[in-house]
């Protein structure tokens, strides 16, 4: 039986080296990304049968990177394995598809577990989460935020101006006119009910988009 194949997406290189030394015993780490959209490339020309990403991931956060391949690889099975402990975006990666979630203080161990378990057909949550995420699950309605109703390229625009590129930058990572971008940060202000672009980028950290 031929060993699984993994992808790592992290954008600290020396934690990527060391997921794979631990995991190469076991599996076979397929690939690297540094940061969400060159996992999302790396993905869709690897295959891998499981995907261990970061959250916190510039360019393309790690919810948006496994959102879009969710729509494109129905079988990927990803596993969060991030710093944050907010049990609603744990919530919003198993809304998008997730197998795992993990926290980076979690025990070595439980990476191998997890991989094990969602090759399986299973899903793994890190115990330090797991009361909390129940009690997310049983009251939906206080982890709705607005940030949920934006559309994935407004999400995508967000991110971008928040690490601070210029609206040309971002009209040229995205493939789109610098027009169409003002009109996607016009649109977030008004839903959002900010005022200035500062405003904006505030609540882009407060909702974890960076």
């Amino acid at each position: 039986m031929s060993r699984p194949r993994i992808l790592l997406a992290d954008d600290h290189a020396l934690l990527l080296g060391a997921f794979e030394k631990l995991l190469s015993g076991e599996f076979d780490v397929v690939g690297q990304a540094a940061d969400g959209r060159a996992l999302v490339a790396a993905a869709e020309r690897l295959q891998p049968d499981v995907i261990v990403l970061d959250i916190a991931m510039p360019g393309l956060n790690g919810l948006e990177a496994g959102r879009q391949i969710k729509q494109k690889q129905k079988a990927a099975r990803l596993i969060f394995l991030t710093m944050t402990e907010d049990p609603d975006l744990a919530t919003e990666a198993f809304r998008i598809g997730a197998s795992g979630y993990l926290l980076k203080r979690s025990a070595a161990s439980e990476l191998t577990t997890a991989i094990r378990e969602v090759m399986q057909g299973r899903s793994y949550v890190t115990p330090l989460i797991a009361n909390d995420l129940i009690g997310t699950l049983l009251h939906p309605a206080a982890a709705q935020t607005p940030v949920r109703t934006l559309t994935p390229r407004q999400r995508e625009v967000l991110q971008l101006l928040a690490e601070g590129h210029p609206m040309k930058e971002i009209a040229n990572i995205l493939n789109i006119s610098p027009r169409t971008v003002a009109f996607h940060k016009y649109e977030m202000m008004m839903h959002l009910k900010v005022k200035t672009t500062a405003e904006l980028v505030q609540y882009a950290v407060r909702h974890h988009v960076v």
